[in-house]
């Protein structure tokens, strides 16, 4: 495309026709393509790095700054091919975890808002700002979650993917996101400030960095993002965890620990009078506030057949009591070999850092 032809137009919202037509024209104009081309080279380079605050769950991942910058040239329209050749090559040079197709869903929505609030706009910070808040939020933990429960699904675990899925909206994952943002929207600010002048002498850009500066206005917003932004995960926070069993985000060490550890305190208390049995006790739920110290479990008590766990050790080697630890609330039921019997409901109240048991209910099952 002749670039003596192309609109040079800066709009202040993406909400028109003249704006997607003036991005879905990027798509044949050589130059862009180039520096998509590149700067999606960049971003996957750029992935394995980030620069650290301390400690390794809290840094600002350099790629970032490629994103963004490819976002207010090229637009939302070749955001979508950059984001997937970069999250795909990405993760096979780079790889972390397990590789599931939807996740690219989740860079792909973070390139095109960076791209909705950047490209052909009269750049400010501001919208840096609510570009970081639209994807800390909307993307890393609104979108990523319900992505995760596909895959949990996926993975043939359908019947825990809510409880997983609702497990990973933990107090530090929604606040680490709520306090990275305005550190990232400044570094985001500061980075393209310095590189527009440049980009807008090769062609690529057509607004300048004059108002890039924070003012005191822009300072108040993003201050009431964050505190607004903490409020609602704080209110979420509180009401999950009134309403939500803590045992269902256990990892699968986690839950062989707890199960032993309530079994042990039930068996201690002296009330289940089941001597010279084998027992396996499973939480089957563990409710404790959010900044409470106290947890309440409900725990069911098993007795093993020794006869159903001996033949399902003979077909399978990788059967045992370990398995039997290491069952969720269904896992009993779904035991290929009937080897647990229910026989008791115990209701206790336990000091969750010290495992101090402070009451115990026990209901036997007729």
């Amino acid at each position: 495309m002749s670039t003596s032809l192309k609109s040079t137009a800066l709009y202040p919202h993406p909400f028109s026709k003249a704006y997607w037509r003036d991005a879905a024209a990027e798509v044949k104009d050589t130059k862009m393509l180039v520096a998509c081309a590149l700067l999606t080279a960049l971003r996957i380079v750029l992935k394995p790095l980030a620069i650290p605050l301390g400690t390794d769950q809290l840094t600002i991942p350099i790629s970032m700054l490629a994103t963004a910058l490819g976002a207010m040239i090229y637009g939302p329209i070749l955001a979508v091919p950059s984001a997937i050749v970069s999250d795909v090559l990405g993760f096979f040079l780079y790889p972390t975890g397990d590789f599931f197709p939807p996740f690219t869903l989740t860079e792909i929505a973070g390139t095109v808002i960076f791209a909705l609030f950047l490209y052909r706009a009269n750049m400010t910070p501001l919208r840096v700002v609510l570009a970081r808040f639209c994807i800390c939020l909307g993307v890393n933990v609104v979108l990523q979650t319900p992505i995760f429960g596909w895959m949990y699904a996926w993975q043939g675990m359908a019947d825990q993917a809510i409880d997983r899925m609702m497990a990973l909206l933990t107090p530090a994952r929604i606040f680490k996101n709520l306090c990275m943002f305005p550190l990232e929207s400044v570094v985001v600010t500061l980075v393209l400030q310095a590189l527009m002048p440049a980009a807008k002498r090769a062609g690529l850009i057509y607004c300048s960095n004059e108002n890039m500066k924070f003012t005191a206005k822009e300072v108040k917003v993003l201050v009431a993002l964050v505190c607004v932004g903490i409020v609602l995960a704080g209110g979420f926070l509180f009401y999950y965890y009134g309403n939500n069993s803590r045992s269902a985000g256990y990892s699968p060490e986690q839950r062989v620990e707890v199960n032993h550890a309530m079994t042990d305190l039930a068996l201690a208390s002296g009330d289940l009078g089941l001597d010279g049995e084998t027992v396996v006790g499973i939480v089957d739920s563990a409710y404790r506030p959010l900044f409470g110290k106290n947890t309440d479990y409900t725990v069911s008590i098993y007795t093993v057949d020794d006869e159903a766990l001996a033949e399902g050790m003979a077909a399978d080697a990788k059967y045992g009591m370990d398995t039997l630890w290491g069952y969720s609330k269904s896992g009993p039921g779904k035991d290929p070999y009937g080897t647990m019997v229910k026989v008791a409901e115990v209701k206790m109240t336990v000091v969750e850092k010290t495992y101090e048991l402070l009451n115990i209910q026990v209901n036997p099952v007729n």
